[in-house]
């Protein structure tokens, strides 16, 4: 079961919030990290940008592997040798 953690900030003039802590640690983020935020349907999703640039690559990569002719783990292994044979000096 995923942990709610229900929280609120002040927006300030320049459109600023402070995020609270548990929201901080819950998105393991520290000083200087960015958030990247999504609107739909009157919500606002806020998350570690880290995290959903990830997700995003993850999303784009479905099927990739099936595609290109990688259908067995021994496949993947062979081209992973492959390429280190090509960029050896």
């Amino acid at each position: 079961m995923s942990q709610i953690i229900v929280d609120s900030a002040k927006v300030m003039p320049k459109g600023q919030i402070t995020l609270p802590k548990d929201i901080r640690d819950a998105l393991q983020l520290t000083s200087g990290d960015r958030v990247t935020l999504v609107y739909e349907d009157g919500k606002v999703i806020m998350m570690n940008s880290a995290a959903y640039a990830m997700k995003m690559l993850n999303k784009g990569m479905v099927g990739e592997a099936e595609r290109t002719g990688l259908t067995s783990e021994e496949d993947i292994n062979a081209l992973i040798e492959e390429i280190r044979t090509e960029v050896e000096f």
